[in-house]
């Protein structure tokens, strides 16, 4: 399986468990929702409950007193009985009855009361239970749905990050041999020959000088001389390819004028340098080496992909930082959409991170390209990353 391929795999799984869990965190909202509006109801019926209940309490207490006077009264009437007339006896009876009828009337009220509001209580605490419960999911459902959408969902940018490191790496790779064999060819073409020759030339002097004499001798040493300067001016060169010497002995501003006037001549473009601040400056090393392979990959890239006619770099240098801008007047590119030029771009910002600032670039196709990179250190002219 590709890495493309598993990058939408990916994507529709995490698609399909956002939905999933979108509709689950609904679902236990709308359960809250109803356990909140139960919750409200039982506790407005609550208070009517216990209002309730106060109020049988009352008429129990009141309806007790009445009832003991009652059961006083004909159990007056019932010793004097001869005092009364029936019609008080049985008045006294149908009053103490109808006043234990009621008492018990009203006690078995409260005792109904009494069970529906500890009903009431229990499940209003349950109902408090589930409503934390609920909040504490809502809680947590919402933290997974946001890791789903935000950091899960990096896993397929980081998978096309990945891809898109391979294919750099495989540039990379496929570029340092293509710089072997180019270097190769420069020393076989270049220096090797013309020692292949010098060693033979030098071979034929002694028979020059027995055969034409000390003269021709002597203009044969002064050929293999002029040869073996050639052959020195271009070592140099290849070295200067490999590593500019000047960044050791002069620093970065007086390196990158000499370089770029150089490639001026050799392209016939418009190459504009000018330097701000203090240019004598020196910083570390490292530092010094992936600021120019910035500024040479750009307007390398620049030559070979954008056709410019005028190509402008300025680098501002001071002890806490150090700016510079690349702009061409050439046809642009989309910085967004891949392109033959987008593994150069990849390597000045690997520069650049490993070294610790920051790149940004402005193009668009027809209106040219402008690179600016920035970088600040301390007091010291910075510390360089070794791994730039």
């Amino acid at each position: 399986m590709t890495l493309l391929s598993t990058k939408l795999s990916l994507d529709e799984i995490i698609d399909q468990m956002l939905s999933t869990v979108g509709d689950s965190k609904e679902q236990i909202f709308e359960i809250s929702e109803k356990s909140r509006k139960e919750y409200e109801s039982l506790q407005k019926e609550l208070n009517e409950v216990r209002d309730n209940v106060s109020s049988v309490i009352d008429k129990t207490e009141r309806t007790e007193m009445q009832a003991r006077f009652a059961r006083n009264r004909l159990a007056e009437v019932s010793r004097h009985f001869k005092d009364y007339t029936n019609e008080d006896v049985k008045k006294a009876y149908e009053r103490a009855n109808e006043l234990q009828v009621n008492l018990a009337v009203l006690e078995q009220e409260e005792k109904q009361l009494r069970e529906r509001r500890d009903t009431i209580e229990r499940r209003l605490l349950q109902l408090e239970g589930t409503m934390e419960r609920a909040e504490a999911l809502v809680s947590q459902v919402t933290v997974v749905y946001n890791f789903l959408a935000g950091d899960l969902k990096e896993v397929g940018e980081m998978v096309e990050d990945a891809k898109e490191k391979q294919q750099f790496g495989l540039k990379i790779i496929e570029a340092q041999e293509e710089e072997r064999k180019r270097v190769a060819r420069e020393i076989h073409d270049g220096p090797a020959q013309m020692i292949a020759n010098v060693l033979l030339r030098s071979e034929l002097v002694e028979r020059v000088k027995s055969e034409q004499g000390m003269d021709k001798a002597l203009e044969e040493i002064q050929d293999l001389r002029t040869m073996i300067k050639s052959s020195l001016a271009e070592v140099r060169r290849i070295i200067y390819d490999l590593r500019p010497m000047a960044l050791d002995d002069l620093g970065l501003v007086p390196t990158l004028n000499k370089y770029l006037s150089n490639l001026e001549e050799e392209t016939n473009m418009n190459v504009r340098f000018s330097s701000l601040g203090q240019s004598d400056i020196r910083l570390s090393p490292n530092l010094e080496v992936g600021l120019f392979r910035i500024v040479q990959e750009a307007v390398q890239n620049a030559y070979k992909h954008a056709e410019p006619t005028d190509v402008q770099v300025k680098i501002e240098l001071k002890h806490s930082y150090v700016s510079i801008v690349i702009k061409d007047d050439g046809k642009g590119f989309d910085p967004s959409a891949g392109n033959e030029n987008s593994f150069g771009l990849m390597g000045m910002r690997e520069r650049i991170n490993a070294l610790g600032g920051k790149l940004t670039i402005d193009s668009a196709p027809g209106k040219g390209t402008v690179i600016m990179l920035h970088l600040t250190f301390d007091g010291s002219a910075g510390q360089g990353s070794d791994s730039a």
